[in-house]
C-alpha cells in the first residue's frame, strides 16, 4: 500500500533521514502489519481516546480509486447509487456500487480532487472494484487507476479535530461532506468533527507533527470503532455480493439517490425501496466475543438458518466488540441475535445515531 508514499518522504526528525511515510510512521511507535497500523503501543490509551478525546489514524489500508477524463461524471453516473452529476468540486458524498443483481461490490467516500474523482474503499476489495468498474468504461473517455499511494491519508476525529485540522492545514471545509483544498492537500469533512485529509507525500511529516499536540495516535481498529458507531458500513472482500445498499442504510447516510437515472443494479435497488418494507435492516450491536465481518448470526426463529451477518467489526473501549450487522428486522424486534450459532455469545444492541427509513 505505501509504493508511492515510501519513496517520496525525505525529510530530518532529530538528526534521523526519514526516507518513507512508514519508516517515519515507526518513528512515532507504530507497530504495522500487513501495510496498516495496528497501534501505536497503549491499544487500552488508544481506545480510551476515541471514546473521550481528538485521535488521528493513518489509513494506508483504505485503497482510493481515481478516475480521469472529460466523461468521467458521466461514466460514473450510470454505475454509481449516488448522483455524481451532483457532486461539486468543494463536496463530497457516500456512494456505492452494485453488481446486475443490486448486490454491494464496494462502498465509497467520493470527492473531486482536481481533474480526478476519487472513490476511497476498503483497501482489501480496491484491484477488484477497479478491474470491475473498468470492465463498463467501453469507449467513454475516461479512465480509472489505483491512487492509493499518491497521497498519504489520514483520518482525525474528536472535539478538537477541527481547529486541529485548520492549524496543520490550514483550511478548513464549513459543514460535513464538503471538502477545502489547500497547498498540503484536501481535507473531506465527513461529519462534525470527522475530517479525512488526503496529503501530498512531501508535506505528510509536516502535517502529522502540527496535529500532533492536539491529538492521540491510534491504530486502524480504532478509527474502525469510531466509523463504525457514527453508522457508516464498509463491504470487505467478506462481505462482497451479500447486501442490497439499504441493507446498510446506504440511503439514510445519503448515500442512494433515487432521482437519477440508470445504473448498474438499479433496478433491483429502486424495487426494494419501492415494493413493500425492507426484511433485512443494519444494527449496531455489542457482543462478549471475538467477530470479523462475514459472521453468521442466528436467532432462535429460525431453525439452522442464519438470520443475520457481521457487516464490521472492532474492539469497543468498554470491552467486547462492537460490530455492525445486517440483520432480518423481525428476528431482531423479537429474538436475540447471537453470533455464529445458537449457542454463541448473545449480542446487545445499540442505538444508531440517525433514523432508519421504515
Amino acid at each position: 500500500m505505501y509504493t508511492f508514499a515510501l519513496h517520496c518522504i525525505e525529510s530530518k526528525l532529530d538528526g534521523i533521514v526519514i526516507e518513507s511515510w512508514k519508516d517515519f510512521l515507526l518513528t512515532q511507535g507504530a507497530v504495522i502489519e500487513n501495510g496498516s497500523v495496528r497501534h501505536f503501543g497503549d491499544r487500552a490509551t488508544e481506545r480510551a481516546a476515541a471514546a473521550n478525546g481528538t485521535i488521528v489514524a493513518d489509513l494506508s489500508q483504505i485503497g482510493v480509486i481515481a478516475f480521469r477524463g472529460e466523461e468521467t461524471a458521466d461514466f460514473l453516473q450510470g454505475q454509481l447509487t449516488n448522483d455524481i452529476h451532483a457532486l461539486h468540486a468543494d463536496g463530497a458524498q457516500w456512494s456505492g456500487f452494485c453488481n446486475p443483481k443490486g448486490r454491494l461490490l464496494g462502498n465509497f467516500l467520493v470527492w473531486r480532487h482536481g481533474e480526478d474523482t476519487c472513490l476511497q474503499l476498503s483497501g482489501d476489495i480496491t484491484a477488484a472494484v477497479l478491474k470491475r468498474l473498468s470492465m463498463y468504461v467501453l469507449r467513454s473517455k475516461t479512465r480509472g487507476r489505483d491512487a492509493s499511494d499518491e497521497t498519504v491519508r489520514l483520518v482525525v476525529a474528536g472535539p478538537a479535530a477541527a481547529a486541529a485540522v485548520e492549524a496543520a492545514m490550514g483550511t478548513l471545509p464549513d459543514a460535513p461532506l464538503r471538502t477545502a483544498a489547500c497547498d498540503a492537500g484536501h481535507v473531506v469533512r465527513v461529519g462534525a468533527d470527522k475530517f479525512v485529509l488526503a496529503i501530498a507525500p512531501e508535506h505528510a511529516i509536516a502535517v502529522w507533527q502540527a496535529l500532533r499536540p492536539a491529538v492521540t495516535p491510534v491504530g486502524a481498529p480504532v478509527w474502525d470503532w469510531l466509523r463504525l458507531n457514527a453508522g457508516i458500513p464498509m463491504i470487505v472482500a467478506a462481505t462482497q455480493e451479500e447486501f442490497v445498499p439499504q441493507m446498510v442504510n446506504l440511503e439514510a447516510i445519503g448515500g442512494v439517490s433515487f432521482q437519477k437515472g440508470c445504473y448498474t443494479g438499479q433496478e433491483i435497488v429502486a424495487r426494494s425501496q419501492y415494493l413493500g418494507k425492507m426484511k433485512r435492516r443494519m444494527f449496531l450491536a455489542n457482543v462478549d466475543a471475538d467477530a470479523s465481518p462475514g459472521d453468521d448470526l442466528y436467532s432462535a426463529d429460525l431453525e439452522g438458518q442464519a438470520s443475520g451477518k457481521v457487516v464490521n467489526a472492532a474492539p469497543a473501549p468498554d470491552g467486547g466488540c462492537d460490530v455492525l450487522v445486517v440483520a432480518r428486522v423481525d428476528s431482531v424486534a423479537a429474538q436475540t441475535l447471537h453470533l455464529k450459532s445458537l449457542d454463541g455469545a448473545p449480542l446487545r444492541l445499540k442505538s444508531l445515531p440517525y433514523a432508519v427509513p421504515d
